[in-house]
This record gives structure tokens, sequence and C-alpha cells, in this order.
């Protein structure tokens, strides 16, 4: 039996591997190991890719929300809106810098922010509203941009899954006053450990993060203020200026398997992620719900298919955060995702062969 696991991070390795090794050899040769050349040259590749002037990279996904928090000066007595349908790094950032988290639901069809729950939640502690691009899909900026501008509210774009994706023409990432990436491993683009970038076209932002980054250092061993170490390291930035140059070849790959599922599954219990006309998802996950979830995904790894859940339990209902009050039935629509939700394999190496059975498997499940 075709036995098809969710992820396959070799396949990628072994198909680029001189290009990986001789970039790699060349930091250890240059011992470039925490930030320096390597970094640099990522982050102006980086930014150019996006279409935005300042990438700061930095040594995780979570630091990049944190560092982006702290810039803009968010902290105690300040309240930051967010979908409760989200990975928790979103909402540590928040709790980081001292600010209150405020969830709000998320929309049934694209499971996105929903922006007509966001009005409802804006007071005058309300300094900003993260929106996640969750699963690579866009959430619909120009209704949260519109909302932000209204109330003079920072916007903070989560492009954690979403390397490459599209919102009206222009790549997602550039149209909040900072947005945050994630290298982690498992990303569209992914690093081999942890990485991650924020991205402004504020100058005084980049400038200030770059020094918070680095322990807050104006000289050496000079610093003005309390600083942080998430420096992004020089192997993984060699290892992501390699990987950048194949990024739209792998989106484009994952396109078209999600376009084949799509098409070929045509099974009534199992509801698909809806796609907004103007919004190009970059598919980092593709992700479908079904009741009875459990026999679902029993189903799947019977038939020799390893599928996975993202995510079980709502931000917003975690034990972490019960001390803001929330209870169940609160954010309806993001609870109802959450115990019903699977990710299917998608990744570009996913051979035609296994493509197929995943549709012919979904199809045949009963419930």
């Amino acid at each position: 039996m075709l036995k098809i696991p969710f992820l396959n991070l070799y396949l990628q390795y072994r198909a680029i591997k001189k290009e990986i090794d001789s970039a790699i050899q060349k930091v250890i040769e240059d011992s470039a190991f925490s930030g320096g050349k390597y970094v640099a040259k990522f982050e102006k590749q980086f930014a150019k890719y996006i279409g935005i002037k300042y990438a700061v990279g930095v040594n995780s996904g979570t630091s990049a929300l944190h560092l982006a928090l702290v810039a803009l000066g968010i902290g105690k007595g300040d309240e930051v809106i967010m979908p409760g349908n989200t990975f928790i790094a979103t909402v540590w950032a928040v709790s980081y810098v001292g600010a209150k988290p405020v969830f709000v639901d998320c929309n049934p069809d694209t499971w996105q922010i929903d922006e007509t729950r966001v009005k409802g939640q804006i007071s005058n502690k309300v300094k900003a509203i993260i929106g996640v691009h969750l699963f690579g899909q866009p959430f619909d900026i120009e209704k949260v941009l519109r909302i932000c501008r209204k109330h003079k509210l920072y916007l903070i774009e989560d492009c954690a899954q979403a390397h490459g994706a599209i919102y009206k023409g222009i790549k997602v990432g550039s149209y909040g006053d900072l947005a945050c990436f994630s290298f982690y491993p498992g990303k569209n683009l992914g690093a081999y450990g942890e990485a991650g970038a924020v991205l402004t076209n504020n100058a005084r932002y980049a400038e200030r993060m770059s020094r918070l980054r680095n322990h807050s250092s104006v000289k050496k061993y000079q610093h003005n203020e309390i600083g942080f170490n998430m420096r992004m390291d020089g192997i993984q930035a060699a290892v992501l200026s390699i990987k950048l140059k194949y990024l739209d070849k792998w989106n484009r790959r994952r396109k078209e398997i999600a376009n084949i599922y799509r098409t070929k599954i045509i099974n009534p219990l199992i509801k698909m992620q809806y796609q907004p006309s103007g919004s190009e998802s970059a598919y980092h996950l593709f992700v479908v719900t079904s009741k009875n979830r459990d026999k679902f995904i029993k189903f799947l790894k019977k038939n020799g298919i390893e599928a996975l859940i993202h995510y079980p339990i709502p931000c917003h209902l975690q034990q972490a955060y019960q001390d803001l009050g929330y209870k169940r039935g609160d954010l309806p629509v993001t609870e109802e995702f959450a115990e019903n939700c699977v990710s299917l394999p998608i990744y570009p190496e996913l051979e035609k062969q296994a493509i197929n059975k995943i549709c012919q498997v979904v199809n045949r499940y009963e419930g």
C-alpha cells in the first residue's frame, strides 16, 4: 500500500542539495554565524521579493511578532485585536509586551478574521489589529485596513503561513504597518532551524528593530534601552537565500495540487476553505472540515494517508488565557472549526499517484 506522509522535507533538500551544502559551507568558512553579511543579503532579497523597503531578520516568527509590537510602542494597558483562529504564537507576542489580546470570531467560509466582529471590540484601549493570513489564504485586508484607518489603529500582518500569497495583485506583507514572517522548517519558505523576519516601509521602525534584536546595541557595549537576543543566524539566512529562488515555483506546484483537490474531491461530507476573488493562497496548508473528525483521520490513516490537525484548541479557550474570562460559545464559528478541521498533505514534491490516491480515499469516506 502506498503510504503518504503529511510532509517530507528531505525530498526538497535532495533536489537542491548541492546549492544548500555549498551555501552552508561558505558561512562556516567565513565564520559568519550570528547576523552578518549573509543575513543582510537575505534581508535585501526578501524585502525585494515582497515589494517592501526593509526586512529585519530575527530568530523566529514569534520573535518577529514580539519585536513588531515593541517597535510600535504597544505595552501595558493596551489591547490588540486578533482572530481566535490562529496559532498561539500570535497571542504570545501580545502577552510578551504586557498588552491584552482581544479575540474575535472567524468568517464561516474563509476561516479568516471576521471584520464585522472587529468593530464591536474597538475601545480607546485598542492600539492595533493583527490579521492572520491563515493557512496561506489572505484575510480581507481592504476591509480590515478601512477599520484601522477610521480608528487610527496599527495593522500588523501575520504572514507566518503566507510566503508569496497575493491580495488584489500585491503580495501580502506589504499592506500593514509591519508584517511578520516565520521561516520554520515546514513553511513554504523554510529554514533548517528557527528564523523569522519583520518587514516594513518605515525606516524608523526598521532601524529600531535592527538595534533591539542585537541587545539594543548602539555600538559595541553601549545599550540605550533594554534589548533582546533575536538575531537571525548566518546559516539560516544562507539557506533561505537559496530557497527563495525556488519559492514561486514551489508555490505554483502547491496551487496545482490544491486545484486538483478542489476539482476531484466531491465528497459532500468534506468542506473546503472558500477562496474569494482577488486572493491567491500560498497553500501552506490544505485544510478541510468534516464532522466526526477523528473517524475521518482514522479512515485516512487506515488507507496510508497521514493527516494532521491545525489547531484543535482555539486561542481563547487555552488554559494559558483562562484569566481573560472567555468561555465556550463566545466564538462559535472558531470553536466549530477547531472541532472539525483536518489538514491534508500538500507539498511541491507530492507526486501524481499520491495526489490521486488522496482524492479517491477522501471521496470513499462515508462518515
